[in-house]
């Protein structure tokens, strides 16, 4: 095993902190939507719009930062060994099969991750922060009088934005649970924490 600097300093203040706004944008929401109360409506409402407009800051700065550090190409979908990685999560690391992608500094994903990431950011997102914008400035009024969005209904902007919000709660839950299945259950959050990761020597030099 070989120690490798893997994720860059930015890219886990990005992690942590998209998932920390997610997390409490989750909890502003649903107490918003009803589910319980804690904070109550107005604070959570206040909360929720905040912590939106910090979402929507910090996505910004994560598409500069891939687009200049190349690092989107990460997220570039293949189908090379993508049914021996549906195998391995689905049978093969419960019987100790080794494997079949090898992560590298250059390769940090496995061909299901890149699909399953790339339909995160390039579905989720967008479905949940647009129709929240949508929602927040709905029939909001301008200078002139003028509503600035009247014709779609708030009962269909709710929805949306409601299933984009679940959606993104389900693949928080799953993402955790898969981040338990490196090496150690804790090999893959400590590397996002630090930074470095232990790859085999073999996986460095290895590229697809």
């Amino acid at each position: 095993m070989k120690r490798v600097y893997v994720y860059k300093g930015f890219e886990r203040f990005w992690h942590w902190t998209q998932a920390t706004l997610i997390i409490f944008l989750a909890f502003t929401g649903f107490e918003v939507h009803g589910s319980f109360s804690v904070l109550g409506f107005e604070h959570a409402t206040r909360f929720h719009r905040v912590a939106s407009w910090m979402l929507i800051g910090l996505i910004i700065f994560a598409i500069f930062w891939h687009l200049v550090t190349g690092e989107w190409r990460q997220y570039i979908p293949t189908t090379k060994k993508l049914a021996e990685q549906i195998r391995f999560y689905s049978f093969g690391m419960f019987k100790g099969e080794k494997h079949p992608a090898k992560k590298t500094e250059l390769n940090k994903l496995n061909p299901l991750q890149r699909l399953v990431y790339l339909g995160f950011k390039l579905v989720l997102i967008p479905l949940t922060v647009i129709s929240g914008l949508v929602y927040m400035f709905h029939k909001t009024i301008d200078r002139n009088d003028i509503v600035l969005i009247s014709e779609i209904s708030l009962d269909s902007v709710a929805f949306w934005h409601t299933l984009g919000a679940i959606l993104i709660m389900v693949f928080l839950v799953i993402h955790v649970y898969m981040t338990t299945t490196g090496h150690t259950p804790t090999s893959n959050i400590r590397a996002m924490i630090t930074g470095y990761e232990d790859l085999e020597e073999e996986d460095e030099v290895e590229k697809e």
